[in-house]
């Protein structure tokens, strides 16, 4: 009897399934029929001429974005630009682009790649590629036109301040932008690499950056630079854990929907170095692999992170190929560090009404513990040991960059100035130079004062006190106009960091922008300040 009944709940078990299958399969049988005969009606019979590829595209991307922002259709025709996100490389000629009214202009040559080696400069501006005019062009038309094969030719008319137009013909070549743009003792013996992304073999590059450091002298400290670095690579984020933490140690874990994305990453190799004091520095655009990167320091008690919460993406994405070359990047699984926490923000299968998605609140975040008994919140990205808050930018820095004027002053600084020293730091008279520069540049911007300003002007005629107002309210606003004329002496030292970057940029690349930033760095200033106080580093990883 006792058989019988087994028999008959298996029975049961199983035709549960099988209906529950079968019930999905008809489900999504239905709905692609409806799509293909509602794509098929659309295309025959609508007024106006469809573009067929571009309509499903639209449709994909749609229905991707009711998801979550991470998975994405590529199309064959961007398939090149996701192999750059995860490689570091391309075909072209290795520049950044930025547009400018009606032309596209290099912003920013790479260092010993094609568009540095022909020549070109930062503030160039493209007037033809391959003989075809580059007007009205944007900056995607242009990219897909200087991308290409290695070894194949581009022909470039160029118009560059005080120099008569030229053409320039060169070769594309395999583009490889380095992970690791930057590193350098910055202070005794205080190491500091800065990564800009999870590119494949990242990992071996902050090693060799690391190695040859040492041999110049002993490390004191560590600090690496995680700052505005989007992700990439898994398995590279866990190797560079594995360079800091004994070999075993678990470094990060998956969890889906299917048991196969149900991992444990471990790290399998031997470290570098487990015993040199490490800072990690973070901030809002910290994401994913930099958030296993420091969420590990900071879980297993290996490191002090320092800077702005990070992102807040713990997502996990893989690519599956399609038809005709392209693929489909969807998420998988979510990760969670040592601690057992998951640092996703956001819950993308729980929207609001209106679609929108809200980050987790502060009272619903679970504690979790570090090896060393600290607690640590899950649901926001990772809250760094050491808070530095974002200094406010002025109003009349904003409208500056926006008018692109520290860009196009570098570049008039670039055109009569053949050297700079590569320890460049705008001076006072610097400064007075760029005060003289702007004299002639109209550039307008409104202080929150002026808005407040302009709004009591507005209610006080509505509630019809302007009258016996007006004098005062426009007394205010003269002498604001006055004050205003001095807001450049006061943004004076931003103005002379923001400068001397572009201007060390023009002459020695992302390495000299970087190098001159940190003389301003308050991150790193920071980390020095803990880095060197081996009890205040200690006392900052104790449970409290």
């Amino acid at each position: 009897m006792l058989k019988k009944n087994k028999n008959f709940i298996i029975i049961c078990i199983l035709s549960a399934s099988l209906y529950g299958f079968a019930d999905s399969y008809f489900e999504i049988s239905k709905n692609l029929d409806v799509f293909t005969t509602l794509y098929r009606e659309l295309n025959n019979y609508y007024v106006d001429e469809t573009d067929p590829g571009k309509l499903m595209k639209t449709g994909i991307d749609a229905m991707l974005k009711s998801l979550d922002p991470y998975t994405t259709y590529i199309p064959e025709s961007e398939i090149e630009d996701f192999r750059f996100m995860t490689t570091g490389q391309y075909g072209g000629i290795g520049a950044v682009i930025t547009q400018r009214e009606s032309y596209v202009y290099i912003s920013e040559p790479y260092e010993g790649f094609p568009a540095q080696k022909a020549g070109l400069q930062a503030g160039d501006k493209i007037l033809k590629i391959d003989g075809e005019s580059a007007k009205d062009k944007t900056t995607e038309d242009v990219s897909k036109a200087l991308k290409g094969e290695p070894n194949t030719e581009v022909e470039l008319l160029i118009e560059r301040l005080n120099s008569k137009q030229f053409s320039v013909v060169f070769k594309r070549e395999k583009i490889s932008v380095k992970s690791v743009p930057y590193y350098s003792f910055i202070k005794d013996n205080i190491a500091y690499v800065k990564l800009r992304s999870f590119t494949r073999n990242c990992t071996k590059d902050i090693k060799d950056a690391l190695v040859e450091m040492k041999k110049e002298k002993d490390l004191d400290g560590i600090i690496l630079d995680l700052r505005s670095n989007p992700g990439g690579l898994l398995n590279e984020a866990v190797s560079i854990v594995n360079l800091f933490v004994d070999q075993g140690e678990e470094v990060v874990s998956t969890k889906g929907k299917i048991k196969s994305w149900d991992k444990q990453y471990i790290a399998n190799n031997t470290p570098f170095d487990t015993k040199t004091p490490i800072a990690v520095l973070i901030n809002q655009s910290s994401a994913s692999a930099s958030e296993i990167v420091s969420g590990a320091i900071q879980d297993l008690d290996r490191g002090v992170v320092i800077g702005r919460r990070s992102y807040g993406k713990g997502l996990v994405q893989q690519t599956k190929k399609l038809s005709y070359n392209a693929q489909l990047k969807l998420t998988v699984a979510k990760y969670y560090i040592p601690s057992g926490r998951c640092i996703q923000a956001l819950d993308y299968s729980n929207r609001n009404d209106d679609g929108s998605v809200g980050k987790v609140p502060d009272s619903l975040m679970t504690p979790f513990k570090t090896r060393n008994g600290r607690t640590v919140y899950d649901g926001g990205g990772i809250k760094p040991d050491i808070l530095v808050e974002q200094e406010d930018i002025s109003k009349i820095l904003i409208a500056l960059l926006r008018e692109r004027l520290f860009f196009d002053y570098a570049t008039e600084y670039k055109s009569l100035n053949a050297d700079l020293d590569s320890n460049f730091i705008m001076d006072d008279s610097g400064f007075l130079k760029f005060e003289a520069f702007l004299q002639d540049k109209e550039f307008e911007y409104k202080t929150d004062t002026e808005k407040i300003l302009e709004k009591l002007k507005k209610k006080s005629k509505e509630e019809e006190y302007f009258t016996f107002l007006s004098d005062d309210l426009n007394n205010i606003s003269s002498q604001l106009s006055l004050e205003k004329k001095d807001d450049l002496k006061r943004s004076k030292s931003d103005i002379q960091e923001i400068l001397s970057g572009e201007i060390s940029s023009r002459y020695y690349y992302q390495e000299g922008r970087i190098r001159s930033s940190i003389n301003y760095d308050l991150e790193i200033n920071k980390a020095l300040e803990i880095l060197q106080s081996p009890s205040r580093y200690d006392s900052i990883l104790k449970a409290l």
